[in-house]
């Protein structure tokens, strides 16, 4: 494939998902002021997307695993089959958590983790370390307390996260890089397009919370890649 084609091909997977990921998340309104982004509506069902700049996907989100035959003859780095995430772990910041999966709801927005404590993994993406940006995504506060990501903009290149998976195997990702964004600016291609290894994207607010909109003005996005496997022994 050539380079303008793949070009094009991150910019609509990556436009596409961002309408049903985290845009939902990033500015829906909130139920509780602490979190915006992340936050349960009151009624129990997700809200609409208030972007007027990123719409929902139309005929249905694409995965990102349908785009991944696109780059699969240039895969660096190890990769595993696919298999459900149960749990995260990132000892730098001391955050173990169960994993809920992350749907989408009639409206075509994401669903989010109604536990502030537990992060959710949107399974309609990769899964932690098969080919492609698996994603996952938590609370910053909720009423006022941290919760699970509180700590997640401390991240740094370098650090590991881990992730346990349904056959067994643990995939560790190293830390590549720890970016802050306004949600005007989210970098939807770096985050959703198609790559060339197994990656892991961590979300979450950040910045400066603006109590007249009710919201965090940016978003943080931990990028790391998948660096080793644990396997259970015999």
């Amino acid at each position: 494939m050539t380079t303008s084609r793949l070009v094009r091909v991150s910019i609509a997977v990556g436009l596409a998902l961002v309408g049903a990921m985290l845009m939902r998340a990033a500015l829906a309104t909130p139920s509780t002021p602490e979190d915006p982004a992340l936050a349960a509506p009151a009624s129990g069902h997700s809200v609409a997307s208030t972007s007027p700049s990123l719409p929902k996907p139309t005929g249905g989100p694409p995965t990102a695993r349908a785009d991944r035959n696109n780059v699969r003859d240039q895969i660096t780095g190890p990769v595993l089959p696919e298999s459900e995430p149960l749990a995260v772990s990132i000892p730098r910041i001391g955050v173990t958590s169960t994993l809920v999966h992350l749907g989408l709801d009639a409206s075509g927005a994401l669903e989010v983790p109604q536990d502030p404590a537990r992060a959710g993994w949107f399974f309609r993406g990769a899964a932690p370390g098969a080919l492609g940006p698996a994603v996952i995504a938590g609370h910053v506060t909720w009423n006022g307390a941290p919760a699970v990501f509180y700590r997640l903009d401390i991240l740094r290149p370098g650090d590991r996260v881990a992730v346990a998976r349904k056959d067994g195997e643990t995939a560790v990702f190293t830390v590549s890089r720890v970016g802050r964004y306004a949600k005007s600016r989210f970098p939807t291609t770096a985050v959703y397009g198609p790559i060339d290894h197994a990656g892991l994207r961590l979300i979450t607010c950040g910045g400066t919370y603006d109590a007249a909109r009710h919201r965090y003005l940016d978003n943080v996005v931990v990028f790391a890649r998948l660096s080793a496997v644990h396997r259970p022994a015999g």
